[in-house]
């Protein structure tokens, strides 16, 4: 090994860095792909957040919602409960006979 270079060498040494820059070059285009597919992955999941914030109401939302429904429901029944008494009074008030006088 102590001899002259020889072409065989460097032929060996130039393809050996050949396939090293090869080797490289594919793994930075694996890089550059799964990087890609990555930024997709997150501006999907950026545009599906703000689709759901869209068009669907949160826990909270949902809760005092109901509370006004309950409230106006409640509000219905007590009106109708009123209303029932009412017509019992006036049922009452006509179940009265009328008495009258032959004589």
């Amino acid at each position: 090994m102590s001899g002259a270079i020889t072409w065989e060498q460097i032929l060996f040494f130039v393809g050996l860095l050949g396939i090293v820059s090869g080797v490289w070059w594919r793994i930075e285009g694996k890089t550059k792909e799964a990087s890609a597919k990555g930024e997709k992955a997150l501006d999907d999941l950026a545009s599906f957040k703000l689709r759901v914030a869209e068009h669907y109401v949160s826990k909270q939302g949902l809760r005092e919602t109901t509370e006004q429904i309950l409230a106006s429901i409640s509000g219905v029944k007590d009106a109708v409960d009123n209303m029932t008494l009412r017509v019992d009074r006036i049922v009452e008030n006509q179940a009265k006979p009328r008495t009258t006088r032959v004589g």
